[in-house]
């Protein structure tokens, strides 16, 4: 009986998961387009040039310096919708969609039991619980899902030129594998392995702000009572989701940049110490942030999303699934 209901708890944080990380991808879809060719190598930088005094000189002109600047987030915007057209906002949603509801529901189901069995090792939802759940759940969900998140990079990156004809998910995924063999699949690996620090990060922040803006619904008094907590208790997740989130993409960001040039097809970016470097020495340590405006607009709510349809769900079910 009660490995039946352990069961039926797994599937539960399962199809929760999945529910909630095909929701956030659905609307925040358009942002992270955006992200990925900001972080890309092949953005197109404007040239900007700058009245320079030249002092001591007899006519007392100016020279010109000419430097580059890296487009925002509206001029890509701008650019995509012009040059490519609404439907490219979308590039890559389809192996989102195919891979964000295992990749949530394998993610919040290996989190649970991580969490079950990291409870009996140390002190029941201390921080190192959260810490070594998240990192685990993280781990093993990059290593399975790392081939569909490549295919999804790939076509963000592609340029629709109008009146042409794009790959779609399956011909991309055949393309990579007859130029670059089953190995291209797991480009970027490593630094998705690097960006668990992220995930610890976010859910640390996450349980220790839950535990504030969580209230005990079982309590209340009255079932009028019961629906304003509940409704308090949503729109806290969602922020308590939003703020850890936002810190996590702060601190851990730059592993994003590293993973989208490692991604990309054809370039000089082979390793994730390798990529690093080259970035640094060749744009500068700003490089790492390109496209942290779009990441934070598009991971919030995403995450807030995400984790409170999740919240929600598992809330909603875990009474019928007993």
């Amino acid at each position: 009986m009660a490995g039946t209901t352990q069961e039926k708890s797994t599937l539960l944080h399962l199809f929760a998961g999945g529910c909630g990380g095909t929701v956030g991808a659905i609307f925040t879809c358009p942002l992270e387009v955006i992200k990925t060719r900001l972080q890309s190598s092949k953005l197109a930088f404007r040239a900007v040039y700058y009245p320079q005094v030249q002092l001591g000189t007899i006519s007392g002109e100016g020279m010109v310096r000419p430097t580059t600047v890296s487009p925002g987030l509206i001029r890509v915007l701008k650019s995509i919708l012009e040059k490519e057209g609404p439907k490219s906002l979308f590039r890559g949603l389809g192996p989102n969609l195919v891979g964000v509801a295992p990749s949530r529901a394998v993610y919040f189901a290996c989190y649970s039991k991580a969490k079950e069995h990291f409870n009996n090792i140390f002190v029941p939802n201390s921080n190192i619980v959260h810490i070594c759940s998240a990192g685990s759940a993280a781990f093993i969900t990059n290593s399975l899902m790392n081939p569909i998140w490549m295919v999804k990079t790939r076509m963000q990156l592609e340029r629709r030129v109008r009146g042409s004809k794009q790959r779609n998910t399956l011909q991309c995924a055949q393309y990579v594998y007859r130029t670059e063999g089953i190995r291209g699949f797991y480009r970027g690996l490593t630094a998705s392995y690097a960006g668990i620090s992220e995930t610890i990060i976010c859910f640390a922040i996450y349980e220790s702000l839950k535990k504030h803006v969580v209230k005990d619904d079982r309590l209340a008094p009255s079932p009028s009572d019961s629906t304003d907590r509940n409704s308090t208790n949503f729109f806290g997740l969602m922020a308590a989701a939003a703020i850890s989130k936002g810190c996590a993409s702060c601190i851990a960001y730059p592993h994003e940049v590293i993973r989208t040039r490692l991604r990309e097809e054809g370039t000089k970016y082979k390793t994730f110490i390798q990529t690093a470097r080259l970035v640094f020495r060749e744009e500068g340590y700003l490089a790492f942030y390109r496209g942290l405006l779009a990441q934070l607009i598009r991971q919030i709510p995403n995450t807030a999303i995400v984790l409170s349809t999740y919240e929600l769900i598992v809330y909603l079910l875990e009474e019928r699934v007993k």
